[in-house]
C-alpha cells in the first residue's frame, strides 16, 4: 500500500506549547495568530452573527456561561488545550482567558514556576497572555473573561472548592473539561 493512500490515522498526543510568554504578537505555534477581541467558543454558525455583549460591566455581575466538555481524566488536559486553541482562533485575546489544572500542573506552569513564584505570579499581573495555575491555587488567580478548567487528577476535596471559585473568576465563560458526571456530583444538579 502507497504511503500517501488514505486510511485510519495513528493518534498522537496534542502538542504542548512551548514554555514561556506568548503574546498576542507571537501566537502558538502552528495556530494562526489571534483577531480582535471576539466572540467565544463554540463560534457562531454560517449565517448568524453574534451577540455585541458588554465583557467589562461592572455595575452588573451576571453568572458566567457553563460549558462541560466530557473527557477521560487522561485526556482532561488535551481537551483544555483544545478548547484554549478554539477560543484564540475565534479572536478570544491570550490574556482573557485562565486555565487551572486540578492534577498535575501545566507543563507552562512547571516551567515558568521554576524562575520563582514572584516572577510567575507577575506574569498574571500583566494580563497579556494566557495564565495556567494550579486549581489548588485559584484564590489567587484573577478574573478573567474565560476560566477553563481541566479536571486531569487531584482529589475531590480540591476540584469541589476549585469549581465554585474557577466559576467566580469567570467573566463570561467557564469550560470545565473533564467526567460530566464527576462535575455534577461534586456541584450538584445545579450544574
Amino acid at each position: 500500500m502507497h504511503e500517501s493512500a488514505q486510511g485510519p490515522r495513528a493518534t498522537a498526543s496534542t502538542p504542548r506549547p512551548v514554555p514561556g510568554p506568548r503574546s498576542a504578537a507571537t501566537p502558538r505555534p502552528g495556530r494562526p495568530g489571534p483577531g480582535p477581541a471576539g466572540p467565544a467558543a463554540p463560534a457562531p454558525r454560517p449565517g448568524q452573527t453574534p451577540a455585541n455583549r458588554s465583557e467589562n460591566r461592572s455595575d452588573q455581575r451576571s453568572t458566567p456561561q457553563l460549558q462541560l466538555i466530557p473527557a477521560p481524566l487522561d485526556g482532561a488536559l488535551d481537551a483544555a488545550e483544545e478548547a484554549l486553541d478554539l477560543l484564540l482562533e475565534n479572536g478570544r485575546a491570550p490574556g482573557d482567558v485562565l486555565v487551572l489544572t486540578t492534577g498535575d500542573q501545566h507543563p507552562w506552569a512547571a516551567h515558568e514556576l521554576s524562575f520563582g513564584e514572584a516572577a510567575y505570579w507577575a506574569q498574571q499581573d500583566t494580563g497579556d497572555d494566557v495564565f495556567f495555575a494550579d486549581a489548588s491555587a485559584v484564590e489567587r488567580a484573577k478574573t478573567r473573561p474565560v476560566v477553563i478548567v481541566a479536571l486531569n487528577g487531584g482529589d475531590d476535596e480540591t476540584t469541589a472548592r476549585a469549581l465554585p471559585s474557577a466559576m467566580a473568576r469567570a467573566g463570561v465563560l467557564l469550560v470545565v473539561c473533564g467526567d460530566p458526571q464527576r462535575v455534577t456530583s461534586l456541584l450538584g444538579a445545579g450544574v
